[in-house]
């Protein structure tokens, strides 16, 4: 059990029988009366972030999560299949339960998925990956104008922003926060 006394960003409760991730709070003391605490929640399972005020005091069961590394396997018919690294277990995940990280998953590629009761609920990328071009406008000797780029199309079927000096075959490092181009990877 967590209680409101107990609240702070990031910690995770069961509200409305689902698991929330509390982004923000403030702590109101009123006058004579009870302190409240104004919170803004966000459902682990829909993405939806939304605020509410709870009396101070109450209490919240902890929601029954886990984090697990699991290897992306491949992609067969919508869905995309991941093995658990401890038990080999394979999980199948549609779109909806990846959304934009799908746009930079490599089969063979280690990723950080939560469980939620056993069922997983969301999929968390490595900060940076590293993925080959395999589309893009070809690049010319001299091409070496800095703050100008080009897009790519990379393996895994995202499009990023790339200079143009890179080729068809380059790998280069991604951050999967903002899908921006890092560097080329020798």
């Amino acid at each position: 059990m967590i209680s409101t006394s107990e609240f702070k960003k990031g910690a995770k409760i069961k509200f409305k029988d689902a698991p929330h991730e509390i982004v923000d709070f403030q702590h109101h003391k009123m006058g004579r009366g009870g302190a409240i605490i104004r919170t803004k929640l966000k459902n682990l399972i829909t993405g939806s972030i939304f605020e509410d005020t709870f009396k101070g005091g109450e209490k919240f069961e902890t929601p029954d999560l886990e984090e697990r590394t699991m290897q992306y396997l491949y992609r067969e018919e919508g869905f995309f299949y991941f093995m658990d690294n401890e038990s080999y277990e394979q999980f199948p995940l549609t779109t909806e339960h990846l959304g934009e990280v799908k746009k930079f998953l490599k089969e063979n590629m280690e990723v950080k998925i939560l469980l939620y009761s056993g069922s997983p609920i969301a999929v968390e990328l490595p900060m940076f990956v590293e993925l080959a071009i395999v589309e893009t406008d070809p690049g010319f000797k001299g091409d070496t104008a800095s703050g100008s780029s080009k897009p790519a199309i990379l393996e895994s079927g995202a499009t990023v922003k790339v200079p143009f000096h890179l080729n068809v075959g380059d790998v280069i490092k991604v951050d999967t926060r903002t899908s921006e181009y890092i560097e080329r990877v020798k």
